[in-house]
């Protein structure tokens, strides 16, 4: 098991796996913004899952290179675990067999109770009706949030009637070739609403080569809710529930090295580093394995205590991402890189390329 212990300076420096690197703090959410031409936004896959481009930032000198994803296995050294988001994507979005309502699942209580996102909402006050599939639902409750609570009478087809709910940046609604694509080959756990989308790049024969571990986080609709507040600590997180099988902690307390395959592996990852302190025997994972919810909200300055490397995909300017992603690697250097991946045409977002930070 290797030495698990992590500095922490609450100046413009920091200390991870024994790697020293500078970064200008900034708590303004307008300092993590970038420009983005249109174009480089991907609003389709590339046929090869592992033809996408991905940018290495070396996070102690800053230094970029310019590689393709299935190169990966060239940056593992032995004792190095991947970990993995297993959740699957779910079609979570509906419309009422008049069109006039649109729904969003957030969450089930049951099949036959479904916490929703509802537009327009003024059109569903409590005791409204609305029909999916010819399938009757009454909203019983509309909570503080907005969100509505919405009964049915039985069960709604899901596959028959749901569709995926694609972001609102790849400009158009989801086709069926996204059922496919629009999931990691390694997809088994249902809850999602967006994809893990730093698993997208994975194909089965790559991943059988490589050391990996799973854990599940389903991702919800605060993927797409940007950073409304001018400093970055009045954002209010949202909350994802996850676990962790009592395999892959032991398998993380044995790595030499973890590195989180997307922010929500992270997210995950420093959530149950703040449950057990650190010591100078270092910080374990309880080898029965973790079910819970976090609301963790990642940002400069942040004490990383199982999290040594990243891949993740572009992310969108001013966002919690980005924020996370500038705490792991400092945020000029993450702007810089940025930069150069606009200069470069890389493609951008779910479908886009990837970057590694190592």
């Amino acid at each position: 098991m290797r030495d698990r212990i992590r500095a922490f300076s609450g100046r413009a420096g920091c200390v991870s796996a024994g790697i020293a690197y500078n970064t200008r703090v900034s708590l303004r959410t307008d300092d993590y913004h970038y420009d983005l031409p249109a174009d480089l936004i991907a609003s389709q896959p590339l046929a090869d899952r592992a033809a996408s481009r991905m940018l290495v930032l070396h996070r102690a000198s800053g230094r970029i290179e310019h590689r393709r994803f299935r190169e990966l296995p060239e940056y593992l050294r032995p004792g190095d675990l991947l970990v993995l988001n297993d959740t699957k994507v779910v079609p979570a979005r509906f419309f009422s067999d008049d069109g006039r309502v649109e729904l969003l699942r957030l969450d089930a209580a049951s099949p036959l109770e479904w916490r929703c996102l509802v537009k327009p909402g003024k059109r569903m006050k409590a005791g409204r009706e609305i029909r999916v599939g010819g399938v009757r639902g009454v909203v019983t409750q509309v909570l503080d949030n907005g969100d509505r609570i919405i009964r049915w009478d039985e069960e709604v087809d899901i596959d028959a009637h749901g569709r995926l709910a694609l972001p609102h940046y790849m400009g158009r609604d989801d086709l069926p070739a996204d059922r496919d694509r629009y999931q990691t080959v390694f997809a088994r756990e249902e809850g999602a609403i967006a994809a893990p989308t730093a698993g997208l790049h994975f194909t089965p024969d790559l991943l059988a080569t490589l050391p990996h571990a799973f854990l599940t986080l389903h991702v919800g609709v605060g993927t797409f809710r940007p950073v409304q507040a001018e400093i970055v600590t009045d954002h209010v997180m949202h909350e994802e529930n996850y676990h962790v099988s009592a395999e892959t902690a032991g398998q993380i307390n044995r790595a030499e090295r973890v590195i989180a395959v997307g922010t929500t592996v992270v997210r995950v990852l420093e959530t149950l580093g703040r449950l057990r302190p650190s010591t100078n025997e270092g910080t374990r994972l309880d080898p029965s394995g973790h079910r819970g919810s976090t609301a963790i909200f990642i940002h400069p300055p942040f004490d990383f205590r199982f999290t040594d490397a990243l891949l993740t995909n572009f992310h969108l300017p001013c966002s919690t991402l980005m924020m996370l992603v500038s705490a792991l690697a400092g945020r000029d250097a993450v702007l810089t890189a940025y930069r150069e991946a606009v200069a470069e045409q890389y493609r951008f977002y779910s479908y886009g390329d990837c970057m590694l930070v190592i």
